[in-house]
């Protein structure tokens, strides 16, 4: 991982440790800040936007389809898939805004069936990719799994040619470790995993 992105994710975590872990209680509240993008909880009201993201052309090429095709049936995905998860396991994927509270895409953390480890996972609208914006996004998000949610480590699962998502992955620091199904019948995946990291010792 790079100087730049280390820096950047001590100063993410200072800023979410100052807030401590209370501050991630209620639905929509913020989790951590990084320096364009502010990383808060989902919730129903983002349905419209999600209605949007998960049914890009992207979106649906290497994530898969949702079967999200209104408003209500983007409000059934955030109940029962990210709302769910922040009451469940104390963390999930979050909403990443700009700092006027844009939302640009989301980025997080999901325990899956078939991962024996929780993987960290993004998405963005198109118009916002190619920023950097999923970069830092997910640094912080591996950051804060580390630091705050106290994972020892982080994977993440990926189409083998969606080399944006690879590059982004890499950027951060997972190293690819091999393909993988996570069931008989799904397509392979590459697997990609580090240690997360940890608050130095005084």
């Amino acid at each position: 991982m790079s100087r730049k992105l280390r820096r950047k994710m001590n100063r993410t975590m200072s800023s979410a440790s100052s807030r401590g872990a209370g501050s991630v209680a209620s639905a929509g509240a913020m989790v951590l800040r990084t320096l364009r993008l502010g990383l808060r909880q989902l919730e129903l009201s983002d349905s419209e936007f999600i209605l949007e993201l998960l049914n890009e052309p992207a979106f649906l090429q290497f994530i898969g389809d949702k079967g999200v095709r209104n408003a209500d049936d983007a409000r059934e995905y955030l109940r029962k898939g990210p709302i769910d998860s922040y009451g469940r396991n104390g963390f999930g994927l979050y909403a990443a805004c700009l700092h006027d509270d844009t939302a640009i895409g989301i980025c997080g953390l999901v325990k899956r069936e078939g991962l024996e480890d929780v993987d960290i996972g993004f998405a963005f609208l198109s118009r916002y990719r190619s920023k950097g914006y999923a970069a830092e996004a997910a640094a912080a998000v591996l950051a804060h799994a580390g630091q705050i949610v106290g994972l020892r480590r982080i994977v993440a699962i990926t189409s083998p040619d969606n080399w944006a998502s690879i590059a982004v992955l890499e950027k951060i620091g997972l190293k690819f470790e091999r393909m993988i199904r996570l069931t008989a019948q799904d397509e392979e995946l590459k697997l990609f995993g580090c240690a997360a990291p940890h608050p130095r010792q005084r």
